[in-house]
């Protein structure tokens, strides 16, 4: 059902635009270079998965797209954001007749209506832009359906379509070209609907092959291989130095056209978008306070935000000169990319020596391609990955084997706990092999344990029963405990462990579901019961796990 499926995968693909943000936001110098699409489309998107979150479990797929449309236009933040809101709008809107299965056509259709709906709200379409590459994937949409190509194949299709679009945009646009950038609204447009599409179909990864000629692997990298980013220290771009956006809420009818007019009068980059009552309204202008006056005529207005593009602008500059003089830096010998599900996670291995954190564990494994940029970010002669999942391996040493320019390696840890005692057995001086050798002996002789929650019935290593909802701890991987309390759980799994083998001391990570006092009740009672085992704990925000251990 096409409802359950945006509201299971929208989330997905709108963390993947969220984790590239930065990645975004120094491509950005359309319409100004103020470095700030990146987190205009996150936050637009995030908005709309608040939205979804809301709904009842049965909404159907026109309760999902008013939400959509209500979140996207609540949430817009800037000239990004607002024309990502009329696309989602549109597209959702296509989809309300979809039926059951879904199929190349409703699709199509729904891309069509997007098409529609976003060059609608832009008074001046400019080529090279992300509504290019919303033009483009419909038409392909359309190609797919007049071939009768399955759902996947078409799916598959509009996504290395939107890549190779991407591509294209510097030929387009020749401010993108002078800059040696693609379309950075463009680009993050492709994140979303590459990730949106893999979570759809079903993959851990990004979108596999579908032809013999191009794959969506190799489309996004001949998109990212006509980036070669500059920084750009004379502003330029627009005359005018404010981004002024707010919401509308209009009191009595008024003349639509005659608004833009005005707002074309007070700056460029001018959108209306919704319906009356409820309108998002964005310009570029040196007087803000014209334009908020003006609409006082009309209705009341709220959520305010007014940037100063310039300030913005050498604040993008400086981050990319930043970057640039790190990437001159001499290489060190060893650096590390490791794998973290939680930000408290991330936190603690980037103050144990790892150089790029990547986002992901047990429910959204990184791809090959994730973990082979964030290789090639470590400016390192050689670099050892710590994957901290067993289903995260196999794309680690994928990533291994593609580096051509430095050694890399694989530490096959299974858990966080195990990084960090791999970490701590890092020798200085030492080469890379042999790091790795001592690291994984260390991760090794870690004992772990994880508490959570079952989401189907299932069966204990010993054969007994787990009902869905049950808490069950799982220790080394084994489900070993089951109950209905993760603090009652989670001290049976320790005491497990120590009658096994006795230990020292007690890593333990508290996840984003525990609370900060449920989880100093948790280590009340672990003291209690376990005296003269030393405790470490950190909260690591980490999903689905309330609790994360080891015994050492």
């Amino acid at each position: 059902m096409i409802a359950k499926t945006i509201r299971t995968c929208f989330p997905i693909a709108a963390k993947a635009v969220a984790d590239k943000a930065e990645d975004i936001n120094k491509l950005n110098v359309f319409p100004v270079p103020d470095g700030d699409t990146g987190t205009n489309m996150s936050l637009t998107l995030a908005s709309v998965v608040k939205e979804l979150s809301s709904l009842p479990a049965d909404a159907d797929m026109e309760g999902i797209a008013a939400a959509i449309t209500h979140g996207s236009l609540m949430g817009a933040r800037g000239n990004s954001g607002v024309i990502t809101s009329q696309i989602l709008r549109g597209a959702a809107e296509g989809l309300v007749g979809a039926g059951n299965p879904t199929t190349s056509a409703d699709v199509a259709a729904a891309l069509r209506r997007s098409v529609k709906v976003a060059f609608q709200a832009v008074r001046k379409p400019v080529e090279g832009t992300i509504l290019t590459v919303l033009r483009d994937i419909s038409t392909k949409a359309d190609e797919c359906e007049k071939k009768k190509l399955a759902l996947d194949e078409t799916l598959d299709a509009i996504v290395v379509e939107a890549y190779q679009s991407v591509a294209r945009t510097p030929d387009l646009l020749p401010v993108l070209k002078e800059n040696g950038v693609v379309d950075s609204g463009a680009f993050g447009f492709a994140i979303f609907l590459e990730n949106f599409v893999s979570a759809a179909l079903g993959r851990t990864a990004q979108v596999e092959e579908i032809s013999t000629t191009f794959d969506a692997g190799s489309a996004r990298e001949s998109a990212l291989g006509r980036v070669e980013i500059e920084a750009n220290d004379d502003w330029e771009g627009s005359e005018f130095r404010y981004c002024n956006e707010f919401l509308f809420k209009a009191e009595k009818r008024f003349d639509e056209d005659e608004c833009l007019k005005f707002l074309a009068s007070m700056g460029d980059c001018e959108l209306l978008v919704g319906a009356y009552p409820d309108y998002k309204i964005h310009v570029h202008s040196n007087t803000p306070n014209l334009v908020l006056e003006h609409m006082l005529q009309f209705g009341q207005i709220y959520e305010v935000f007014i940037h100063n593009m310039d300030m913005e602008s050498h604040e993008r500059t400086a981050k990319i000169h930043a970057d640039q003089d790190a990437a001159a830096e001499p290489a060190k010998p060893l650096g590390f990319v490791a794998v973290a599900a939680g930000s408290g996670e991330a936190e603690i291995l980037t103050s144990m020596g790892v150089d790029v954190v990547v986002s992901g564990g047990q429910t959204m494994n990184p791809s090959t391609a994730d973990l082979l940029a964030a290789v090639e970010q470590v400016n390192a002669d050689a670099v050892i990955i710590l994957p901290n999942n067993g289903n995260i391996r196999m794309a680690a040493e994928a990533a291994a084997s593609a580096c051509s320019d430095k050694q890399v390696l694989v530490v096959p840890t299974k858990t966080v706990p195990q990084a960090f005692s791999a970490l701590f057995a890092v020798m200085p001086d030492t080469p890379a092999d042999e790091v790795a050798e001592a690291m994984a002996e260390a991760a090794g002789e870690v004992r772990d344990g994880e508490v959570t929650c079952a989401v189907r019935d299932s069966s204990a290593s010993d054969g007994s029963p787990i009902h869905a909802g049950d808490v069950m701890g799982i220790i080394s991987g084994s489900i070993d405990v089951v109950g209905d309390d993760v603090k009652q759980v989670t001290l049976d799994c320790i005491a497990r462990m120590q009658d096994e083998e006795e230990g020292d001391t007690l890593t333990i990570l508290a996840g984003s579901d525990m609370s900060d006092e449920d989880f100093e009740d948790l280590i009340a009672a672990i003291e209690d019961a376990q005296p003269d085992l030393e405790i470490d704990s950190h909260r690591g925000e980490q999903p689905l796990y309330p609790v994360i251990f080891s015994i050492e």
